[in-house]
Order: structure tokens, then C-alpha cells, then sequence
């Protein structure tokens, strides 16, 4: 067996981030597990080749940063923000965090997804899943194949 198990990574890592962030639900918990599968395989703290992607939900330092800019500044997401600055420990960059730090990391991908304007969909349906991680995280011109994730995000729904 390579990687984190996945029922302890949805259990131990991505449920408390989530409930402790105010983000809970089944969809975003089997979302988030889903995506830190098909991003890095449960396996990759840095993206492969030369990308810049880092941790299990493969996040760039650019996306990092402008959710912090652009989203999380705003006084309307104050508690938000103050819950997940709890989470960072204080002898790493924030961005660097995405790697060493697996509530951190979590939490920034939940955010990522929360920027979206379409609703999560149904926690149980793998297709919707996989198709709006595609959508809303990795983009249209990303690598995800929504397709060939879908067993991924079966696998997250199981665990």
C-alpha cells in the first residue's frame, strides 16, 4: 500500500478541518477527499514534474494567495478567516504550509471550492462530484479528467 488510508484521511484529517472551519457537510467532506485523491493520489506533497502545485490538494502558491487577497480578507469572512489562521503553526510560510500542514491545506481547498457559485453537489453522486472538481477546481484547461476521476470519487464516497 502506497499513500495515506483513505478513510483515515477523510476521518482524522478532512471531517474535523471541516467542522472546525464551519464547512461541514457529507458533500464537502467526500468533495475534499475526493480532490486530495485524484490531485496527488493521496501520495504527493509536491506536484510531479515542474508545476508548482503543492500538498495533497495540489493547490498553487497563486490560488493560495488570492484566496487569502481576494476572499478571506473581507470582514464578511472574518471568523472564517480566524478559524483557519488557528489552524497554521508559525515556522513555515503560509503557502508552504499546504505541504506540511494537512488541516491547513484542507481548509484552503475548502475555501477554494466555497469561492464557487454553483452549489456543492449531492455528497453521494460520484459523476457530480468529479465534474465539479473539474469545474471549480481544476479548471477547464487543467489536467482532471472528470471521466476517468469518477472511481475516484466513488472510492472517497465509500471511505
Amino acid at each position: 500500500m502506497a499513500g495515506l488510508d483513505l478513510s483515515q484521511l477523510k476521518a482524522e484529517i478532512v471531517r474535523p478541518t471541516l467542522k472546525a472551519i464551519g464547512l461541514w457537510s457529507l458533500a464537502a467532506e467526500n468533495l475534499l477527499t475526493g480532490t486530495a485523491l485524484v490531485e496527488s493520489g493521496g501520495v504527493y506533497l509536491r506536484q510531479l514534474g515542474s508545476g508548482p502545485a503543492l500538498g495533497l490538494w495540489q493547490m498553487e502558491p497563486f490560488t493560495h494567495d488570492d484566496c487569502w487577497q481576494n476572499f478571506l480578507k473581507f470582514p464578511a469572512h472574518h471568523s472564517l478567516a480566524d478559524a483557519i489562521l488557528a489552524m497554521q503553526s508559525h515556522d513555515q510560510t503560509p503557502s508552504g504550509q499546504l505541504v506540511s500542514n494537512l488541516r491547513y491545506a484542507c481548509a484552503m481547498a475548502r475555501v477554494k471550492y466555497l469561492r464557487a457559485p454553483a452549489p456543492l453537489p449531492s455528497a453521494q453522486d460520484a459523476i457530480d462530484l468529479s465534474s465539479y472538481h473539474k469545474r471549480w477546481y481544476n479548471t477547464q484547461g487543467g489536467a482532471a479528467d472528470e471521466v476517468a476521476n469518477i472511481p475516484h470519487f466513488a472510492d472517497a464516497i465509500r471511505a
